[in-house]
């Protein structure tokens, strides 16, 4: 759509740029009068991390030379760091992000000590999850030395890069070689951490964990709650949100951590229509039946074909519920069935449907999509 929202514009753009530079004038008022000019002619042919990239090179002749200098100029122009009354989505502003790139360009080969302490100021500004990663790839015992003082950090934007930064999987993140499961004691120290922003990361990075090797993060969670060092909720809540990936799966030892028998006997009948069409919703319903009581929980699994032969496998999740001995519960759901998804296509033709029940595939069927 013509006109539509662009997050690379949002994120990077002239009065960005503008606010970067003014910050540096602020400390020299003699810093590079071209910078503004260098950084927006590219602009139009990038996109958001070729940005990031490309503000980071023009840094480079605007800065001193001398990178202990440039790193000292870098931490005076910095805004106060983010309020440290807040717990959670605070993320910062994204122009600082170019200043993390900046930090590996210039200082990881040559100055890792010093661009490690501008990567712990910077990250009180804007996370530099990215950036640390770099580091742990080149000096990897140095790093960890340094995430072992980061995890007792007084700011919690720099305790939750400790977990964030060595994620063996972060979204958009460049690969780390470490040993996935050398963090763990990390993690430990900080899944007792009062903020909510250090508490989800945790999670995460045991959601990644799980996806290379279950049983640890299994260990590690029964382990917490026997410790009790985190409040009853929260570690309920990250011992959920951790395991949502083996529980998509249908994992018996995370399903019965979250206390959901995967054997029970469970029906389900699913109704569907025969068909539904593209840009519009699929309206389908599934009773289910027990002889006993039990906690249910409820995904429906979408299977879509893809040119090639290949299949779009979706896990949603529908419901979470205590199914009653004789007494049948029917749950209903409209699925959007999007025309114009940025990160998917849907073809026409048959797709399959099947009901999940505490990690167990229990009724199935097909409808038919069409434009």
């Amino acid at each position: 759509m013509a006109g539509g929202y662009s997050l690379k514009d949002q994120l990077f753009n002239a009065e960005k740029v503008g606010y970067l530079a003014g910050l540096f004038r602020a400390v020299d008022p003699g810093f590079d009068p071209g910078f503004e000019g260098n950084c927006l002619r590219r602009f139009p042919d990038l996109e958001l991390k070729q940005r990031i990239a490309w503000i980071a090179e023009c840094l480079g002749p605007a800065l001193p030379a001398d990178f202990p200098a440039a790193a000292a100029m870098i931490e005076a122009a910095l805004p106060p760091p983010l309020d440290p009354t807040r717990t959670d989505d605070d993320f910062g502003d994204f122009i600082f992000a170019p200043l993390g790139d900046y930090a590996v360009i210039h200082g990881l080969e040559h100055h890792r000590t010093r661009a490690l302490d501008l990567l712990e100021a910077l990250t009180q500004r804007f996370s530099m999850e990215y950036a640390i990663r770099h580091f742990i790839n080149r000096w990897p015992d140095e790093t960890f030395d340094r995430f072992g003082a980061w995890a007792g950090h007084p700011n919690y934007h720099v305790r939750r890069l400790v977990s964030e930064g060595s994620r063996p999987k972060l979204p958009w993140g460049a690969g780390i070689a470490t040993d996935p499961a050398r963090p763990l004691p990390l993690l430990d120290r900080l899944h007792g951490d009062p903020a909510r922003f250090v508490t989800r990361s945790v999670a995460n990075h045991l959601n990644d964990l799980s996806k290379i090797d279950a049983a640890p993060v299994l260990a590690t969670l029964i382990r917490w709650r026997e410790e009790g060092r985190q409040d009853r909720r929260e570690l309920d809540w990250m011992t959920r949100h951790a395991l949502r990936d083996l529980v998509k799966k249908g994992h018996s030892g995370a399903l019965t951590l979250l206390g959901y028998r995967v054997e029970g006997h469970i029906e389900a009948e699913l109704a569907l229509p025969g068909t539904a069409r593209i840009g519009e919703r699929l309206d389908f319903a599934v009773t289910l039946r027990c002889d006993e009581d039990l906690p249910v929980l409820v995904d429906y699994v979408m299977r879509c074909p893809r040119p090639g032969g290949k299949e779009r496998v979706k896990v949603h999740r529908l419901k979470m519920a205590r199914l009653g001995a004789g007494r049948p519960l029917t749950l209903t759901k409209s699925h959007r069935l999007p025309a114009d998804a940025s990160t998917y296509r849907l073809h026409p033709g048959p797709h399959r449907i099947a009901i999940q029940v505490n990690g167990r595939i229990r009724a199935t069927g097909t409808v038919t999509l069409t434009d």
